[in-house]
């Protein structure tokens, strides 16, 4: 394995160097990553060094270039925000950190987007004007929070706390995803289980039992009714699953349908608390991490409301939003709407009270990051079994209702014999 010289900036901002080991010079450069290290030049300590921005500008297309698949990723944003704010801390001016960043983007999409606001930064526009035309990849709570950073002289600042949010979330979104991908992964083998049964198990059983010109019962009847379907209609299968994943999806598309399902999700057993745990997370750091910047409240709640997935809660906001507008302190009816607990908006209060409602929305953040964790971990202990009961009982009734007239069939010939 080469040996990689590098120079690159901590996170303190001050200038280091030495070698790494790597395969290649990606891999290098996403190991000194990992470190916190934002890397200047890297070379193979056997060839000539050269500034690994360039490197970068190589491998990647040139500006306009053909992106056909490309897309720029939340990951994305993270890392160009985190190396940003080592930029500006280590005292590099805003534009030459930003000519730096593009030219060492890997992603075609991402690098165009960001010579974009590069240039318009060169043409004395302030930064969150230029990340503000494009919306699909910097949202209102980071041009928002960009804003108050310029407005109070703090970029760097607001900046670093932008990437600590951005990888907070990114952190909470993959736990929730790996809670997800068990229950995934059992609900389609079990799928396929139950569809291979139905098509290939079913039919021979229907064939012997036709011969014996026996009475069926009512379970069996309906197996093979479903069986015929998927066999003798298959064309119909796919339409069907594609038509209710159409409807399902418009439906969620609309104010009411989203908020009904929102409802319905909140009261389910365990997964209602998991959901709740997760959107008081995401609203605690968000809406601390905007106060912390800068941004005004009632623009900091109406941002958060936006982040929001889930329409009860945002709903709620919107009340509190027009409550705190007409003078009333935040956790008043933050308490009322009865959607966050008793310890967010009791902490909240004492914020207020002394002052540092930022610092105690970020404290809350924390604590349901915990949370998050154990919600988690109780979660997928639950569904595991759960599912395990499922596939037995779905797999247990087909099985049954083969062999239910078989065993009619075999008591009739015992009697009769």
């Amino acid at each position: 394995m080469p040996d990689y010289k590098y120079t690159a900036i901590d996170r303190n901002g001050a200038q280091t160097s030495g070698k790494i080991e790597a395969t290649n010079d990606e891999q290098a450069r996403q190991k000194l990553m990992a470190k916190g290290l934002m890397v200047t030049t890297l070379a193979n300590d056997a060839g000539s060094a050269k500034p690994a921005a360039a490197q970068a500008a190589q491998a990647a297309p040139a500006k306009g270039g053909f992106t056909f698949g490309s897309k720029v990723s939340q990951n994305d944003v993270t890392i160009m925000t985190r190396q940003l704010a080592t930029l500006i801390v280590a005292g590099l001016p805003l534009l030459r950190a930003l000519e730096l960043i593009t030219k060492q983007e890997r992603n075609p999409a991402f690098k165009v987007i960001l010579a974009n606001v590069a240039d318009s930064v060169s043409q004395g526009n302030n930064l969150s004007e230029a990340m503000q035309a494009h919306p699909k990849v910097f949202d209102k709570l980071f041009v928002n929070m960009i804003r108050a950073g310029e407005a109070g002289g703090v970029l760097d600042k607001v900046l670093d706390r932008l990437a600590k949010f951005r990888e907070k979330a990114e952190r909470i979104q993959k736990k929730v995803k790996s809670a997800l991908v068990y229950p995934g992964v059992v609900m389609s083998v079990a799928i396929i289980i139950v569809y291979i049964l139905m098509v290939k198990v079913v039919p021979s059983f229907q064939k012997l039992l036709d011969g014996q010109k026996t009475e069926m019962p009512p379970l069996t009847k309906l197996v093979i009714g479903i069986s015929q379907l998927l066999t003798v209609y298959w064309w119909a299968t796919p339409i069907l699953v594609f038509g209710i994943y159409f409807l399902l999806k418009q439906w969620l598309s609309t104010e009411k349908g989203k908020e009904l399902f929102d409802r319905m999700i909140f009261r389910l057993p365990k997964v209602g608390a998991f959901v709740q745990i997760v959107s008081v997370s995401r609203f605690a750091r968000t809406f601390g991490t905007l106060m912390a910047s800068g941004v005004p409240i009632l623009q900091s709640i109406s941002i958060t409301r936006d982040t929001l997935d889930n329409v009860v809660i945002a709903k709620s906001l919107e009340r509190v939003h027009d409550r705190v507008r007409d003078g009333e302190p935040l956790s008043v009816p933050l308490e009322q709407s009865g959607v966050f607990p008793q310890m967010v908006t009791s902490m909240i209060q004492v914020g207020e009270e002394t002052g540092q409602l930022p610092e105690m929305l970020n404290r809350v953040a924390d604590i349901y990051d915990e949370e998050v964790d154990n919600a988690v971990t109780a979660l997928t202990s639950i569904i595991e079994p759960v599912l395990i009961v499922f596939l037995a009982v779905v797999v247990g009734a087909i099985v049954l209702a083969m062999f239910l007239p078989l065993i009619a069939l075999i008591t009739k010939m015992t009697g009769g014999g």
